[in-house]
């Protein structure tokens, strides 16, 4: 594997965005990581070039068959002025197990996260330093082989852009109302539930479509088999605190193992918190929203890092959770986690990486 990566600086730069403007995922900065692979030489050409359209053959396989992995992380300005990363070794990590559940080649991780502190240190006027913003980096690879019969790609493109954003939802840490999908199925077992690929979203768009028109924020999906037990939010991992105990889905396959999520639970235990992995029937759910022991329900993930759930809607109850307020939990975990992301306080689990 070609290690040596190249740097062709971009000519007319751009000026950052000032942070008011940000929002999420439209202007994206003036370079990108591009990395090219063939079976006859692995993984080469790592180069950090100017931001600009791909030329891809109408006849590449990802076209055609969803051949494609991709990761979120982000990178946040200190008060000091540093910049950091959250965990980036654990995004290499799922990055190279989506890979294999999709048939495409692995990559070192350490070159992965390498990669990544690059392409940032290039841009690095690009991370924003308002509270609540950052530099958000999709890392993704595609199958490029020209050909239309169905196998795994013999060639591929890892690409990183980056983003400069303002918080995920436009009302920042505070609750949202989310509509329990009843009809639609997000993964089932042995699919693809697991792994951060472009087909698990691309079907569920469906369902947040209608949910949207509703009035609500999210999906919660159920499982595939009776629609009976919680997975996930369409863009975190869920939590309900019942009873004093935090309860989350367990990791069986067709949910994506969240890094914010693991990070979390780690949190948690250190406070002496009781925290259940395990599968949870939504009508347990409802019947603790019914006796008052539902306490607080919030998501976790990299682009909201802690989204309380203020309202949880499922077939004919509208369960408003907390009186629709952030709870403790939720609002603890989010001070600890960007208080540990952005340096201001002390980072006991050595999970940053500054660049």
């Amino acid at each position: 594997m070609d290690k040596n990566i190249r740097i062709e600086k971009c000519e007319d730069r751009q000026e950052p965005p000032k942070d008011e403007e940000l929002s999420f995922g439209r202007t994206f900065t003036d370079h990108m990581f591009v990395m090219d692979y063939e079976e006859e030489q692995g993984w080469y050409d790592p180069r950090i070039v100017p931001y600009s359209p791909l030329e891809i053959d109408p006849a590449a396989a990802f076209c055609h068959y969803g051949q494609t992995t991709f990761e979120g992380l982000k990178a946040y300005r200190t008060e000091d002025d540093r910049i950091l990363l959250f965990r980036p070794e654990k995004n290499a990590e799922r990055f190279n197990n989506s890979n294999e559940r999709m048939c495409i080649c692995q990559m070192d991780p350490d070159f992965f996260v390498e990669a990544v502190k690059k392409t940032v240190q290039v841009d690095k006027n690009w991370v924003p330093a308002k509270p609540g913003t950052a530099l958000y980096i999709r890392p993704f690879t595609i199958a490029t082989e020209i050909y239309l019969g169905l196998k795994p790609s013999s060639r591929y493109k890892f690409i990183i852009i980056m983003s400069p954003v303002a918080a995920y939802y436009d009302q920042g840490i505070k609750p949202t109302k989310i509509y329990v999908e009843t009809d639609f199925v997000r993964a089932s077992k042995g699919g693809t539930g697991m792994a951060k690929t472009g087909g698990n979203y691309a079907g569920s768009l469906k369902a947040q479509a209608e949910a949207a028109e509703m009035g609500y924020d999210e999906v919660l999906w159920l499982d595939g088999n009776n629609r009976e037990f919680v997975e996930e939010v369409g863009a975190m991992n869920v939590f309900f605190k019942i009873n004093g105990k935090i309860i989350t889905p367990s990791l069986e396959g067709t949910i994506l193992p969240g890094i914010t999520r693991d990070s979390v639970i780690t949190i948690l235990e250190d406070w002496g918190m009781e925290v259940e992995e395990r599968k949870i029937k939504i009508e347990e759910v409802a019947e603790a929203y019914k006796s008052g022991d539902l306490e607080e329900a919030f998501g976790t993930g990299t682009a909201a890092i802690i989204s309380p759930i203020g309202t949880l809607s499922w077939q004919d109850m509208e369960m408003e959770i907390n009186n629709g307020e952030t709870g403790e939990v939720a609002s603890k975990l989010y001070d600890k986690l960007i208080g540990i992301q952005t340096g201001k306080i002390e980072d006991p689990y050595d999970w940053t990486v500054e660049v």
